[in-house]
């Protein structure tokens, strides 16, 4: 699963082991994305009001995130921290090259990707804001418009369908 934006965070692992349940072990591992960024999302989370990150199709660009290598049991655990069917799709990503830091080319790898107003890219000016160029606090206070597309290749998991080992 390509973990960017929150799901990067400890505390935020924390937080799902204390309110979804998540549980076993979480392994992940650094990588760098090619052609993929981060980016701040059109919506905003309804819990705290804060603006989530989402991924879009970057052609140039390299970016460092992470892969998480989540359970079954994991994935349904964030399908409900995602929203998956309302905010996000878990789909797999077609665009972009994924690398671990060893060096091996992940040629199939899950991530949330957008769906709707709330978890498409928010256009600024008409270009995207990507989050390594500015901080949550100041996401909170953009405003712009929702792109109609986040440009990813992807294949959507339909819901209820599992991903595999």
């Amino acid at each position: 699963m390509l973990a960017y934006g929150s799901n990067v965070c400890p505390s935020k692992v924390t937080w799902l082991r204390e309110t979804l349940g998540l549980s076993g072990p979480v392994l992940v591992a650094r990588a760098e994305c090619r052609d993929l960024a981060a980016v701040w999302a059109a919506g905003r989370r309804p819990r705290d009001g804060q603006r989530p990150a989402t991924v879009t199709s970057a052609p140039g660009v390299t970016e460092w995130h992470a892969v998480w290598f989540a359970t079954p049991e994991q994935v349904e655990v964030l399908d409900v921290c995602e929203a998956r069917g309302k905010a996000y799709d878990l789909a797999r990503l077609h665009s972009g090259q994924v690398r671990l830091e060893n060096g091996s080319v992940l040629d199939e790898v899950y991530a949330y990707v957008g769906l709707g107003e709330g978890g498409m890219p928010l256009l600024v000016d008409g270009g995207t804001v990507r989050t390594a160029d500015l901080a949550q606090h100041g996401a909170a206070l953009l405003t712009g418009e929702t792109a109609a597309t986040h440009g990813l290749d992807v294949t959507v998991i339909p819901e209820g369908t599992p991903v595999s080992r």
